[in-house]
């Protein structure tokens, strides 16, 4: 999202200069693909005087330069402030309303409508995945703006909302921002209790500043106050620029000029120069989002409903086990040694739970936590240990057929994980997964000892996986590495080799440290496959620390698509 403070000395009666603004709105059209520009908000003080030429020749740059109606056009807002009009919203006809009132938003597509007087509009847009609304208001709202603006807000509940003013806080020499008298009589009247609203953004005062406010829901409603005119060139057209990283959960904000921008170098002056870009931490900074735990309070995040087993077995898969159907679905309930868990393909790879070394009765047990998108909405919590070495594993039996496949046309292997947080103690290497016996057996002789499993899955000290295999073919160590894995959150493994070679997924991307050696098979000893621990010379030490969910094992290499954390995941897909 752009966001355009004042611009009143550039459209200053006869000495009206608005080239800048002109360049900054030509930009933000010609760029909004390339940029991911969805929405353009104004902040009121468009003129100096508020005059008929004045806003004439405002209104005519905004209308060449933003024309609205077409498929590629920047959907925008534009807001009254002090020296566009005066008095409150119930003034009447001015210049500004004949020029910038609701009549120029009708072809906008955003725009969805205005209050009675015409000085206050809001706008609904898309990006993200979601729906946000912009609330665009006047200088100075009347009790009755007011009104109108909470029935806007209490009619559409669920959805986000940026509020945009011309004065809301303003800020000290340290840009440490605070609400203004008019602030914090609207933040009393209509935004504190008002927990959709999460973002404020208002010219008019300088220096520029922020705050973090906290609402009646007691969640951050971050206040930012953005305006250049007292710099050079009346502030050159300076534009802000809001990206929205959900993903990463943060919202990078940046400051530029794009007139000064567009001018070549060697040609700029030195103030020219020193305006381009703004990089103080007050015009360059991030800022937390994230929208499942921000927007929960109104719009609670839709969780995916459980897949049944048989949505995600193929004729490719090996073995399937899930939590679900394990334990009384209490919360922390035991799972005893020798509680089965069953193999949902019915291929009898069934495994049964046993405590190791000195682990006590509580090292298993069963909780309802798990991965947004993994088919069953259970666990089991692993409470390995070291010093003394203890846990729980999960094994196939002696004659389960997983322990003797050597998927020597490719496999891929798949488990959702989590760590706790905090991460208590030493669990360094740490199984997650494994095939139990020795490779030496085998006739491994090339890894880092001939008494580690022929494949295993680990928790290195760093908290980074490592994927040991001993193919069936070649006297080889091929060996992956992921990056760190983040305590407190789920996450899903898939290890997918096409006969050839072994590729590591996290969280559906490939990681780098994946070994060009041959991989075909795994050199398999016909003994049981493992969850929860990994062994030595045939001996299993600590135990897993944190959750392990569904765990599925195919016959061939899968795609991405296909993994069991893909929404789309279904036994119909080939």
């Amino acid at each position: 999202m752009a966001v355009l403070p004042d611009t009143q000395y550039l459209f200053d009666a006869d000495s009206a200069e608005p080239t800048p603004v002109r360049a900054t709105l030509r930009w933000l059209r010609e760029n909004r693909t390339a940029q991911n520009i969805v929405f353009l908000a104004q902040l009121g003080d468009l003129t100096e005087h508020g005059s008929d030429a004045e806003i004439a020749l405002a209104a005519q740059v905004w209308a060449e330069e933003m024309p609205t109606g077409g498929r590629e056009d920047l959907p925008y807002s534009v807001l009254a402030g002090n020296h566009d009009v005066s008095g409150d919203d119930q003034r009447g006809s001015t210049p500004y309303l004949e020029h910038f009132g609701p009549d120029r938003f009708r072809d906008v597509p955003t725009f969805r409508g205005a209050s009675p007087d015409g000085y206050h509009t809001f706008h609904v847009f898309r990006a993200g995945g979601r729906e946000w609304l912009l609330l665009a208001m006047d200088w100075r709202a009347s009790e009755r703006g007011t009104a109108w603006a909470a029935g806007v807000l209490d009619a559409h509940p669920t959805l986000p909302v940026i509020l945009t003013t011309h004065d809301l806080v303003a800020a000290d020499d340290t840009g440490t921002a605070s609400l203004s008298e008019y602030g914090a009589m609207l933040w009393q009247d209509l935004l504190r209790g008002r927990d959709q609203v999460f973002l404020t953004l208002n010219g008019h005062f300088w220096p520029v500043g922020r705050t973090v406010l906290v609402n009646d829901a007691g969640h951050e409603v971050h206040a930012h106050l953005t305006n250049y005119q007292d710099q050079y060139y009346g502030g050159s057209g300076t534009v802000r620029l809001y990206h929205f990283d959900l993903a990463r959960g943060v919202v990078d904000v940046e400051t530029i000029s794009p007139w000064l921008l567009s001018i070549p170098e060697e040609e700029r002056s030195p103030l020219q120069q020193q305006a381009l870009e703004r990089s103080t931490d007050l015009d360059r900074f991030s800022f937390d989002l994230v929208p499942t735990e921000r927007f929960a309070g109104f719009a609670p995040p839709v969780v995916p409903q459980p897949r049944p087993a048989e949505a995600v077995i193929t004729a490719d898969t090996a073995a399937y086990w899930r939590f679900d159907e394990t334990g009384d679905g209490v919360e922390g309930a035991v799972v005893g040694a020798g509680s089965v868990v069953r193999d949902q393909t019915g291929n009898g790879n069934d495994v049964t739970a046993r405590l190791i070394g000195t682990a006590g009765a509580g090292a298993l047990t069963w909780s309802r936590d798990h991965h947004d998108d993994a088919p069953a909405h259970a666990s089991l919590r692993f409470d390995g240990h070291k010093d003394p070495d203890g846990g729980a594993v999960l094994e196939t039996g002696p004659d389960a057929p997983v322990n003797s496949e050597q998927f020597l046309d490719g496999f891929t292997i798949e488990v959702f994980l989590k760590l706790p947080d905090p991460f208590v103690g030493d669990h360094a290497w740490m199984g997650v997964l494994s095939w139990e016996g020795n490779n030496g057996d085998a006739g491994k002789t090339s890894g880092y000892t001939t008494e580690e499993p022929s494949c295993s899955l680990n928790v290195t000290s760093e908290w980074f996986l490592q994927f040991v295999l001993y193919p069936s073919v070649d006297d080889v160590n091929p060996t992956s590495w992921t990056h760190a894995l983040t305590p407190g959150r789920w996450t899903h493994v898939a290890i997918v080799n096409d006969g050839e070679h072994t590729v590591v997924f996290v969280d559906g991307s490939r990681i780098a440290r994946n070994p060009s050696q041959r991989a075909r098979g795994i050199a398999t000893l016909g003994k049981p496959f493992a969850i929860g621990a990994t062994q030595s010379d045939e001996q299993f030490g600590q135990g897993f620390y944190g959750w392990i969910g569904d765990v599925r094992i195919s016959s061939r290499a899968l795609e991405v698509p296909d993994f069991l954390s893909a929404p789309g995941t279904s036994a119909g897909r080939s």
